[in-house]
């Protein structure tokens, strides 16, 4: 599927990739607005800046693991220890825990619960979205949070509730599984 930015709509990421074979990201490099923390190698000094002046380093560690959550898009621990394993053999699973929740509370990634299984990683600094996510396939569409901004005036004004959108992720089926009746 091609990426268009402007519309909303992300190239998709199928979950069933064959053994051994890196996921397709679901936010491409190029995808990734410039200058944001994870925009790439062009994006290290912002990522060396934002930890520095919060009194951490840049190690090789966490080099890796967000440029393996850069590079596969939403992307489970599991999945990023597999990728960074591809370049540092002797990096472990809690390495890779303890690196995504640093990283997470110094806003260079984010989560989301793409289903019931682990959460999924991706880069922040990206423009805020929302999760489709099919049932059938496993495909992850990204769509811009504004979709929802009827929903989320709603739950305010009639409940008192303020809703995390970058949490949202919306379970159901794609246009090619409800048309093949799969799922």
């Amino acid at each position: 599927m091609a990426v268009d930015v402007a519309g909303g709509r992300e190239s998709r990421q199928r979950r069933d990739a064959a053994p051994g074979t890196a996921p397709v990201s679901a936010v491409p490099p190029k995808a990734q607005a410039p200058g944001s923390p994870a925009a790439g190698p062009a994006g290290d000094d912002a990522w060396q800046t934002q930890l520095r002046s919060r009194g951490y380093r840049l190690t090789p560690q966490r080099q890796l693991v967000l440029e393996a959550v850069t590079r596969l898009g939403h992307a489970t621990p599991e999945e990023i220890v597999t990728e960074v394993r591809r370049t540092a053999g002797g990096v472990n699973i809690s390495t890779v825990y303890r690196t995504l929740d640093l990283l997470e509370e110094l806003d260079l990634v984010s989560h989301a619960h793409l289903s019931h299984g682990a959460p999924t990683y991706h880069a922040a600094g990206l423009a805020e979205h929302v999760h489709l996510v099919c049932g059938g396939c496993g495909a992850v569409q990204e769509i811009p949070s504004n979709v929802l901004a009827d929903l989320v005036t709603r739950l305010r004004d009639d409940f008192d509730f303020s809703v995390d959108v970058s949490h949202v992720a919306l379970a159901g089926r794609c246009g090619d599984c409800a048309g093949s009746g799969s799922g």
